[in-house]
């Protein structure tokens, strides 16, 4: 990923959030990702981490139309995913999916509060203020479909390195980064 795309990513979410009124703690821990796979316009993410602690994370998250976060699960992480700004689209499955083991029935996952019966990959829209719950084990893929998208997580004890799964083995969690100009900030990745 090119450093100047890592920056005006950083700058637009900086302008994203100030437009909403979300007010970022003193020297937040960014992450901004292409996955690894060179097309952070297609695929990628800009994260921030609010809280970690050894019990639960928070974070807020931006990404614009056409950017996806890949299909992937985590083994020990149950997390909300909450629409904050803007609009946002989930694809969910029970299991690992198009694989021979995937269940022919459907999942339930919690959204507000409440259970909501889906059938595998069916898209579930979130306006503003609402979340749904993923459990440990639920395969998802998510995306702004609205111009852009503050989005909200808050989990179980996050671990970037060893609780995410992809589904397809060409993703890489964190970005390789090509320095073409100064960096405005530095990634989580690059922190010792």
């Amino acid at each position: 990923m090119l450093r100047s795309q890592i920056n005006a990513a950083f700058r637009d979410a900086s302008a994203c959030f100030a437009r909403h009124h979300w007010a970022l703690p003193p020297e937040p821990r960014w992450d901004i990702t292409d996955f690894g796979l060179g097309d952070f316009n297609h695929l990628g993410l800009t994260l921030i981490n609010l809280a970690e602690e050894p019990e639960y994370c928070e974070k807020l998250m931006y990404a614009r139309r056409g950017q996806t976060t890949p299909c992937h699960t985590h083994a020990k992480k149950k997390e909300d995913i909450i629409c904050r700004a803007g609009e946002l689209t989930l694809e969910l499955w029970p299991a690992k999916p198009k694989s021979p083991s995937s269940p022919a029935g459907g999942l339930t996952v919690s959204v507000n509060g409440l259970p909501r019966a889906l059938v595998p990959g069916e898209k579930l829209i979130l306006p503003p203020g609402s979340r749904v719950t993923l459990v440990p084990g639920v395969w998802h893929a998510f995306y702004p479909s609205s111009e852009e998208c503050i989005i909200g997580e808050v989990s179980t004890a996050n671990d970037d390195l060893h609780d995410n799964f992809f589904l397809s083995p060409d993703i890489g969690r964190f970005p390789g980064i090509e320095e073409d100009e100064p960096a405005a900030l530095r990634l989580i990745s690059e922190r010792s």
